[in-house]
């Protein structure tokens, strides 16, 4: 019974989402509550995405939200081997300070971040309203370090004390060795980031000022003010479709990649 009434919480939303993307504007103010339009209105989908222009707004959260999950993948790989693997001398004081960051709101660091992308240190250009505003502070995400760590800190010291004998550097003992054992964690990492990219409002709606170039997240509450009730559902619905999709399909692959790092609860 506990889990159909979980099943009932998660679904209820997407069902009530489908309905109202199918059903006319006058039925959903008239009778919101319906389980399924008196019309059904296949037609809502194909508007949304012409005259809310959705293709639009859902190629720029693809970009965005690949490579914010790329960037995340790569800086939690090498930040975990460095830190497991390599163990440089004030490696436990930097793991400290990257575990203590996960104690900081996000929302305490978006002034700060804002005035960094706007003259980014050491080159002085502005990236705002660019995908790089997005993609790189994606990287400084430090659960997934700490995924990473776990994962490495699972694997055999023979293995790289061996490849280290043998003269292999640590780019290599990366490439050949760490990388191709660590492709379920680097799997869950990109996925779990892909998805988190994908919804994320907040800081896309302070780095991507243009309108042209938001995401769905940030695009739809705006077309809201003047869209139609029906097509903006349309339009919410198209842009739950894809990562739904993935997560579903990958949801095998992500429990691995977290239970192979060797995190638990």
């Amino acid at each position: 019974m506990l889990l159909l009434l979980v099943a009932l919480a998660g679904i209820g939303p997407l069902w009530w989402l489908f309905k109202g993307a199918l059903s006319g504007t006058q039925e959903l103010l008239r009778n919101p509550a319906a389980l399924w339009p008196a019309v059904t209105q296949w037609s809502n989908l194909s508007d949304a995405w012409t005259q809310l222009d959705i293709g639009h707004y859902l190629l720029n959260t693809v970009v965005y939200a690949v490579g914010a999950a790329l960037t995340q993948v790569l800086v939690a790989v090498t930040a975990g081997f460095a830190l497991s693997v390599l163990r440089p001398r004030f490696g436990p004081v930097v793991y400290g300070a990257i575990l203590a960051t996960l104690f900081v709101p996000g929302t305490v660091s978006l002034v700060a971040l804002y005035l960094t992308i706007i003259d980014l240190p050491g080159l002085h250009v502005n990236i705002a309203n660019t995908p790089w505003a997005i993609w790189l502070p994606a990287g400084a995400h430090a659960f997934n370090v700490l995924i990473a760590k776990q994962f490495f800190d699972t694997l055999p010291r023979e293995l790289f004390e061996a490849a280290s004998v043998d003269g292999a550097s640590s780019l290599r003992m990366l490439w050949q060795i760490a990388m191709p054992l660590s492709r379920p964690m680097m799997f869950a990492i990109g996925l779990l980031s892909l998805i988190g990219a994908w919804k994320d409002f907040i800081w896309p709606l302070i780095a991507m000022s243009d309108p042209t170039r938001q995401p769905l997240s940030v695009a739809l509450p705006r077309l809201a003010q003047n869209a139609d009730q029906a097509l903006l559902l349309a339009g919410m619905l198209i842009s739950t479709i894809p990562p739904l999709i993935v997560f579903i399909v990958f949801q095998r692959q992500v429990v691995q990649g977290v239970g192979f790092s060797g995190l638990k609860g």
